[in-house]
């Protein structure tokens, strides 16, 4: 991966010839997504916890 890389993946369950879920972590804002690939179909959203705000990873910062 390289360093300017915005996204990561953070987990991913399934394979090539499987559906896929993935969570990818925005590195700049600490957002969360949710990727789900079934096909030729997609879908994304923000992962968000009880009471509906996005779930934020911490980000080390760059000394």
């Amino acid at each position: 991966m390289a360093k300017d890389d915005r996204f990561i993946t953070r987990y991913e369950q399934g394979g090539i010839l499987n559906d896929t879920m993935q969570v990818i972590v925005d590195r700049k804002t600490g957002v969360n997504y949710l990727f789900i690939r079934s096909g030729y179909a997609g879908g994304l959203t923000p992962l968000l916890d009880r009471e509906g705000k996005p779930v934020i990873t911490p980000i080390p910062t760059e000394d």
